[in-house]
C-alpha cells in the first residue's frame, strides 16, 4: 500500500522531467507521482505520457490548459491526491533543487507526529547552493518578514519542499486560497498555523536549478511583499471569510 504522493507541477520542464521522475521511483521507499502540466510547449506532459508506459500504476498525470500559477497547479494536485487514498501529500520542484532522497526524511517527520514537515533551507543557517547572494538575502529577508508579520515560528515559510497529511488539506478550505505565486506556499503554511496543526522543519541542503529557467520575477516578489500583510489582515478582520 503506498502512502504517500509527490505532486510537480511544470511548465517547460523537458530538460528535468524525466530524471526528476525516475529519481524518485529509484528511491527504497516507494512513493506515486502526480506531474501538474500546465500545457508546456517543450512537449515536458508528452515525455510523461511516454513515462506513464514504463510505469504505469506509480505515475499520474493531469494537463491543464494554460500556465496559471504555481498555487492552482499544486490546488490542482492537492484535490485530485484527496480524492484517492494517500495520507501524505508532497510539493516538490522539477528541476532537482529539492532532492529526492529528502523525501523519506519529511515522510519520517510526519510519521513522527508532525502534520506539516517543511524541507528548511533556514533551520541550520542557511543552506543554499549556487545562488546569487542577492537571491540569498530576498530570500531570506522574505523568511524573516514573514515570520514578524505573521507570528509563525518558521524559518523558512517560502519553501516549496513540504509533507501534508492529508487531514491538514481537508480541514483547509482549498477554494479560499488566495495566492498563485510562490506567496501560495507562505498562504499554505500559515491556514495550517491558524488552524493548530503541527509544523516541523527538516533541515535540508538547497541547489539551484543547472537546467531550465527559473520561474521568479517581479510580480512573485511584490505578491509576497504586499499580499502578506493583506493575508494577515483578512485573517484578523475576516476571520469567517478568510
Amino acid at each position: 500500500m503506498v502512502d504517500g504522493i509527490v505532486i510537480i507541477p511544470t511548465f517547460n520542464e523537458i530538460e528535468n522531467i524525466e530524471a526528476i521522475i525516475k529519481t524518485v521511483f529509484d528511491l527504497k521507499k516507494n512513493f506515486h507521482v502526480l506531474v501538474v502540466d500546465d500545457n508546456s510547449p517543450d512537449g515536458t506532459a508528452q515525455n510523461v505520457r511516454t513515462l506513464q508506459e514504463q510505469f504505469p500504476e506509480r505515475l499520474f498525470l493531469e494537463v491543464r490548459k494554460e500556465k496559471s500559477g504555481l498555487g492552482t497547479a499544486y490546488i490542482h494536485g492537492f484535490k485530485w491526491a484527496l480524492q484517492r487514498d494517500y495520507d501524505y501529500i508532497f510539493e516538490m520542484d522539477a528541476d532537482f533543487s529539492h532532492r529526492p532522497a529528502d523525501l523519506s526524511r519529511l515522510h519520517r517527520a510526519c510519521l513522527n507526529g508532525a502534520d506539516v514537515a517543511i524541507g528548511s533551507r533556514y533551520k541550520k543557517g542557511v543552506n543554499v547552493v549556487n545562488w546569487p547572494l542577492f537571491r540569498i538575502l530576498l530570500s531570506y529577508g522574505a523568511s524573516f518578514y514573514v515570520k514578524i508579520i505573521t507570528g509563525m515560528k518558521v524559518h523558512d515559510p517560502t519553501a516549496g519542499f513540504v509533507c501534508y497529511h492529508r487531514k491538514v488539506l481537508e480541514t483547509i478550505d482549498l477554494d479560499k486560497v488566495r495566492f498563485i505565486g510562490y506567496a501560495f506556499q507562505i498562504e499554505m503554511k500559515y491556514r495550517a498555523y491558524l488552524k493548530k496543526f503541527k509544523i516541523e522543519e527538516v533541515s535540508i541542503i538547497f541547489t539551484d536549478r543547472v537546467n531550465g529557467k527559473s520561474k521568479m520575477n517581479s510580480s512573485i516578489v511584490r505578491e509576497a511583499i504586499f499580499g502578506v500583510i493583506a493575508m494577515k489582515f483578512r485573517s484578523i478582520f475576516f476571520k469567517k471569510s478568510f
